[in-house]
């Protein structure tokens, strides 16, 4: 059975999978969209979600803003830390209230026919 087992895998271990994310994370956020598999795709979509609103709110509220630094240089690296606070990501989805990612599901790879998706911000 399978009650309670939230997340995949993706064929590592516990420091590797996270490691694999940060990294993901980071290029998501430096570059703004990426290639991936759809599982990965699907695994960091509510985590970059969740950076952007702790950025929003930090926004928001400038006593928090050191906190939410720390939080965040925890999740993801310091360039892709600073970037997240910049103006960019601020303007940007200031109307909006979720959904600041979207999937969108490409051909399969050729060498092993994984599905492959595109991660991007939302415009």
């Amino acid at each position: 059975m399978n009650h309670r087992k939230k997340g995949r895998k993706l064929g590592r271990v516990r420091k590797q999978r996270r490691a694999l994310l940060k990294s993901l994370l980071a290029s998501l956020i430096l570059k703004g969209k990426i290639k991936t598999t759809e599982a990965k795709a699907k695994e960091i979509k509510p985590l970059a979600d969740k950076l952007i609103g702790i950025v929003k709110e930090a926004g928001r509220n400038k006593e928090s803003l050191v906190v939410a630094t720390r939080r965040l240089k925890n999740l993801v690296s310091a360039s892709a830390t600073s970037e997240l606070f910049s103006e960019k990501y601020s303007q940007k989805f200031s109307q909006r209230n979720s959904g600041y990612t979207r999937i969108v599901k490409t051909e399969k790879r050729k060498t092993d026919k994984a599905a492959m998706a595109i991660i991007e911000f939302v415009e």
